[in-house]
């Protein structure tokens, strides 16, 4: 199989110059061109990648052991935070071509779109696994770079022993009896939360908002932050929590259920332009959605690949937001009115 050139014609071998700079040196790598086992044996050579994600982290740490059992050649290393905090590295990354990510995962539609649009940050992907028919290409990959990797949905979540019957729907939530018990997520910076708390008025009422406002929740900056606090009691339920899968497995007292209808939002990948790995980059898109690359990120999540263990949807079913709905400027009005609504 023949791969795209991504800058140009290489030589089918990476070529790695050193450089001097300030009395030191540095190893730089550029992409190859040619079939893919050319791509891993130059990925091989150069050894590590790295990865910007919001992925949970015990997702992460399965990813980490799962690529470096197929290829121990290649050390994978993550940053793992919220897309407020990766996204502007990347642009800095990309402006000043000093990259330190090779590959970046996020769940920003705005950020998103508009970076799949312009292809200021990405290079195009060249892996095999991209072509397999259960992938579903044609609705999995925008503008030959972004691609799909799995997709957040998001459930209703309590502590089993402060709510032992649980929830069955939205307005089990707007009980007087969770006053200060509810934990909600800081939509500051995200324009995915934002999205998720207008499809609540949208589809479970249109003063859903304000009625779980008055119940004083808690607030907190993450979904992450919401299930920890749920597995500790320290709150009594969540309208928005993703799956609690993991948790319960190791017996947390925690339940959940995926309302009708429930708010989701995919994650996608893009290999970075500044990736100092770029060969290496290109194998782990690969395998983000190879069986194993799913297997290891999809516990709790849409899968984008059928029948994926632990998995709890298919991502190809989950659309991106609205991204017309998303302005810079309408986010930040939703969020002033959210804080003079949410905070005391």
């Amino acid at each position: 199989m023949r791969v795209k050139s991504l800058l140009g014609a290489v030589a089918a071998s990476v070529l790695m110059a050193a450089t001097a700079a300030c009395g030191s040196s540095e190893s730089t790598s550029v992409p190859v061109e040619g079939d893919w086992s050319q791509v891993v044996s130059a990925a091989e050579q150069e050894g590590s990648v790295y990865l910007y994600s919001t992925q949970h982290p015990d997702n992460l740490a399965k990813l980490k052991a799962a690529f470096e059992a197929k290829y121990p050649k290649i050390t994978l290393d993550y940053t793992r935070g919220t897309d407020v905090e990766i996204n502007p590295r990347v642009e800095t990354e990309s402006r000043t071509g000093k990259g330190t990510a090779d590959v970046h995962m996020s769940s920003d539609p705005a950020w998103i779109t508009a970076a799949a649009e312009s292809g200021a940050y990405s290079t195009p992907i060249v892996g095999p696994a991209f072509d397999d028919a259960a992938y579903e290409r044609d609705k999995s990959i925008i503008n030959d770079r972004f691609f799909l990797v799995s997709a957040a949905v998001f459930a209703l979540g309590w502590n089993t022993n402060e709510l032992p019957a649980g929830l069955k729907a939205p307005d089990d939530l707007l009980s007087e009896s969770l006053r200060g018990k509810i934990g909600v997520i800081n939509p500051a910076g995200f324009a995915a939360v934002v999205d998720e708390y207008r499809f609540f008025d949208k589809n479970w009422g249109s003063d859903f908002n304000a009625r779980l406002a008055a119940l004083n929740p808690r607030v907190y900056p993450s979904a992450l932050g919401v299930a920890q606090a749920l597995n500790s009691g320290e709150i009594a339920a969540t309208p928005m929590v993703q799956p609690l899968v993991r948790e319960q497995a190791a017996g947390a007292p925690v339940g959940w259920i995926l309302p009708k209808p429930a708010w989701g939002t995919p994650w996608y990948s893009h290999v970075l332009s500044a990736a100092p790995h770029p060969n290496a980059a290109q194998v782990l898109a690969d395998f983000l959605v190879t069986k194993e690359g799913q297997t290891a990120l999809s516990t709790g999540y849409a899968s984008a690949l059928p029948d994926i263990p632990g998995a709890v949807a298919r991502a190809q079913d989950i659309p991106l937001p609205d991204t017309a709905t998303l302005t810079p400027g309408s986010i930040t009005r939703f969020q002033q009115d959210w804080r003079a609504s949410f905070t005391p």
